[in-house]
């Protein structure tokens, strides 16, 4: 790796600044992964005193010379993957996170409860940031994911980030608001009363068991990311591991029972009340996910609409199991059947719960939810 020397190590909100600097005016997103554009950009780097005693710019830049050839930020990773560096940096491109380029992040991780970790295990770092540069600030960058950065992929033991702070900020700015507004009074009480660093001991949990759950079943990931990349498919994906990791909590004996039962209070929260609104013309996958539960637990007798509030049903958990099996049932089907039967299935299923429509070939948001969103001005 090339040494670069330079007179001392940048803090933080020096490297912050300088990434800031560079990124104003970093060019293009389709030539990201130009050698020319690269090498262009690692000189900078390398030219920016004291960036360049910083290990991981170190790492980014010999990656970045070298990617032409190998097409990988092998050095980079490997520091971002430590999670006793406390540090990201990257060149990214996500159709999801338009915000993140060139960035960087300071962070601190979040404790975790041994019995979770041996029982759920993946490679998730939830993390509070400390500092950051300008495309992780931007509101809908909650998580970084391997395949983020230029090589755009993914191996076993990659860290997938997750920013707590960021999902925590959301509840407090929105979930906890369709808590009082359209929630049943009596449901809930655990994630009602929370303080913050209770909630920020659910969110970890939430997003530890939801990356579980995405490496179970007959099409996990990353191995049947491709076939799971539309709005429907993906937004299945999503549901069928967040009421998986509802129902861990409610049943399994191995975790602590206190966090457990507030992680699955908060899970529900935020999949059945905050994704629904999320999108400002038209719903993201997330948003479309959260359509399926709410229209398959209406529809199967899983809550009830009293008064504009929902309510849950004795049958409530029992519905959920019944989504998860139907969902299974169609996915079990890819050992037998073409993965285009599979997700023509899954598409079938999805859109029987969803307001799609035909002519703009895209989903709606739900007469229920619009009406909150107008109401409350989300």
């Amino acid at each position: 790796m090339t040494q670069l020397t330079h007179d001392r190590v940048a803090t933080d909100a020096e490297i912050v600044a300088q990434i800031d600097e560079i990124r104003a005016d970093l060019g293009p997103r389709s030539e990201f992964r130009d050698p020319a554009f690269l090498g262009r950009l690692a000189r900078r780097l390398e030219a920016s005193s004291p960036l360049g005693g910083v290990p991981i710019v170190q790492a980014f830049v010999e990656d970045l010379r070298r990617f032409g050839d190998e097409g990988r930020m092998t050095r980079t990773k490997a520091i971002v993957n430590d999670p006793d560096s406390g540090v990201i940096l990257g060149l990214f491109d996500a159709s999801y996170f338009p915000s993140l380029s060139l960035d960087f992040m300071s962070y601190r991780t979040l404790p975790t409860d041994p019995g979770l970790a041996e029982g759920y295990p993946s490679p998730t770092m939830p993390v509070v940031s400390k500092s950051r540069s300008e495309g992780f600030i931007a509101r809908p960058v909650v998580a970084l994911f391997p395949e983020n950065h230029i090589d755009g992929t993914q191996e076993s033991d990659d860290l997938i980030f997750y920013f707590i702070d960021k999902l925590v900020d959301r509840h407090l700015g929105t979930t906890k608001l369709l808590i009082e507004e359209i929630m049943d009074p009596d449901a809930v009480p655990l994630v009602r009363a929370a303080s913050v660093d209770e909630l920020n001991v659910a969110a970890s949990w939430w997003v530890r068991m939801h990356e579980f759950h995405h490496r179970q079943g007959d099409m996990p990931l990353p191995e049947f990311l491709f076939a799971k990349r539309s709005k429907a498919l993906a937004g299945l994906e999503e549901l069928r591991c967040d009421v998986s990791g509802m129902m861990a909590c409610r049943s399994d004996a191995r975790l602590a029972a206190d966090e457990a039962a507030l992680a699955s209070e908060f899970i529900l929260v935020e999949r059945l009340l905050r994704y629904p609104v999320e999108g400002a013309t038209r719903p993201n996958y997330d948003a479309v996910a959260s359509q399926v539960l709410f229209t398959f637990l209406l529809e199967d007798g899983g809550i009830e609409i009293r008064d504009g509030r929902i309510y849950l049903t004795q049958d409530f958990y029992g519905v959920l199991r019944r989504y998860l099996d139907e969902v299974a049932a169609i996915e079990s089907l890819i050992h037998d059947h073409p993965v285009e039967a599979v997700q023509a299935e899954l598409r079938g299923f999805a859109h029987r719960y969803v307001d799609y429509d035909e002519a703009a070939r895209d989903y709606r948001h739900m007469p229920y939810f619009s009406a909150v969103k107008e109401r409350l001005g989300i």
